[in-house]
């Protein structure tokens, strides 16, 4: 099985699959690279798509310590990478997969061709809040209450094979310890003062109807990054890439193909 080590000697698994242009798939908090099974097949004909699991999820080593950050998962990546003697690739962040693929941008800028931010935010200091009960939610690991809020009920009801996914990785969920550590990692994002570094070509897509992450943040990252698009999905939620993921593929397609990684 494939594994990279990180700086502090932590080993993480990755899967590549596809071929073409390097394109690095993050997950969301606590998720590991299954979250991707849906929509993976969407990139693999253009993209050799690779997806890590997070420390402290999947196959990956689940240490205690130190402090999980977005940061440091970015440095993940980057070894990730290393491992398989990339020089750059294209990042697609969603949720916390955002803030990791913020970093990316930020503090790797050489190892980074476009970026896409899915349904993601600046952090909460210059972000705008969810209601309170839905941060309850999350604090409590309930996810299951939280369903509505990823799709629509009547989607859900229409593809029982995204139930099926999603209880497949609830009934083999990232330990009790490391979703707090995910936890703590997403909510003390705080990316705001340095969003006008990103040099790299970047698109902010966000569901309109997103209550994980309200669509306000979405326009909030469009605009503190220059040049950044801005793609509004009317009606989506969380996971728009599930329900809308026609759409939402192949705008990410167009925009990766109108910004091709550069030697």
């Amino acid at each position: 099985m494939p594994f990279a080590t990180s700086p502090d000697g932590t080993r993480l698994y990755f899967e590549c699959h596809g071929t073409g242009t390097p394109l690095l798939l993050l997950a969301g908090q606590a998720s590991d690279h299954r979250e991707w099974d849906g929509v993976r097949a969407d990139f693999t004909a253009h993209h050799r798509v690779i997806m890590l699991d997070y420390r402290g999820t999947g196959q990956s080593d689940k240490p205690g310590a130190p402090a999980y950050s977005t940061r440091g998962f970015a440095q993940d990546a980057v070894a990730v990478l290393d491992q398989l003697g990339l020089d750059r690739a294209h990042a697609y962040g969603i949720s916390m997969g955002g803030r990791v693929a913020q970093w990316l941008a930020i503090e790797h800028p050489q190892r980074l061709g476009a970026l896409v931010l899915g349904a993601t935010t600046p952090g909460n200091t210059h972000g705008v809040a969810r209601d309170p009960a839905i941060t309850q939610a999350m604090q409590r690991g309930d996810w299951a209450s939280l369903r509505h809020t990823l799709v629509s009920p009547a989607w859900m009801a229409a593809h029982p094979d995204f139930e099926a996914r999603m209880a497949a990785m609830d009934a083999t969920p990232a330990p009790g310890f490391a979703r707090r550590l995910h936890y703590q990692a997403s909510e003390g994002h705080d990316s705001w003062l340095m969003l006008d570094r990103v040099k790299a070509p970047t698109l902010v897509l966000h569901g309109s109807d997103d209550e994980i992450n309200v669509s306000a943040n979405g326009v909030l990252l469009a605009e503190r990054i220059p040049g950044a698009e801005l793609q509004l999905i009317d009606g989506a939620r969380h996971s728009y890439f599930e329900e809308y993921r026609t759409l939402a593929s192949q705008r990410v397609l167009d925009f990766l193909r109108r910004h091709p990684l550069q030697a």
